[in-house]
């Protein structure tokens, strides 16, 4: 008599139909971890700058930057934090040509969830702070654009030169 009353039960269904939504968002989280176009390409991203707020409650100002901005001079007050994200794992650590105006405060390659062999899904970021007037370049590298996959001339070295003033 209990089995019965279970399969008949309503929020059996319910629960059923819970799972089952469950697994798809759980399967379509899976395979979103790598973007569909070439390695390297980036994702649409947040606008190079915005404001964060600090322990303290006060306002940080704050520069994001990507593959967009390659070859190009950003502007930058002291106290800005400069936020890199290079999306793919083939690119080397951001890095400052000058820590006196740009302190590197952190960084590093995340892969993200499963990926095709080939696709170097991930980012490679890094955080500086801008400590005082000057000009630096961020830069990084990659020799591989794909699995065994050349990058082309143009496509194997970011630099972006930071000029800062007070």
């Amino acid at each position: 008599m209990f089995p019965s009353v279970i399969r008949s039960c309503p929020a059996r269904r319910v629960l059923h139909a819970g799972i089952a939504a469950l697994a798809a968002a759980t399967l379509t989280g899976t395979l979103g971890g790598c973007s569909s176009g070439s390695a390297g390409s980036p994702p649409p991203a947040p606008s190079p700058s915005s404001a964060s707020a600090g322990p303290s409650g006060s306002v940080t100002p704050s520069v994001v930057l990507d593959e967009r901005q390659r070859g190009r001079t950003v502007r930058a007050t002291v106290g800005t934090l400069i936020v890199v994200r290079l999306h793919s794992a083939y690119w080397s650590t951001p890095t400052s040509s000058s820590p006196r105006v740009l302190a590197p405060v952190g960084g590093g390659t995340t892969t993200t969830g499963t990926c095709p062999p080939g696709r170097g899904c991930g980012i490679s970021s890094a955080r500086f702070t801008v400590l005082g007037p000057g000009t630096a370049h961020v830069t990084a590298r990659r020799h591989a654009c794909g699995e065994a996959m050349r990058c082309p001339p143009g496509q194997g070295r970011y630099d972006v030169t930071v000029a800062v003033t007070r």
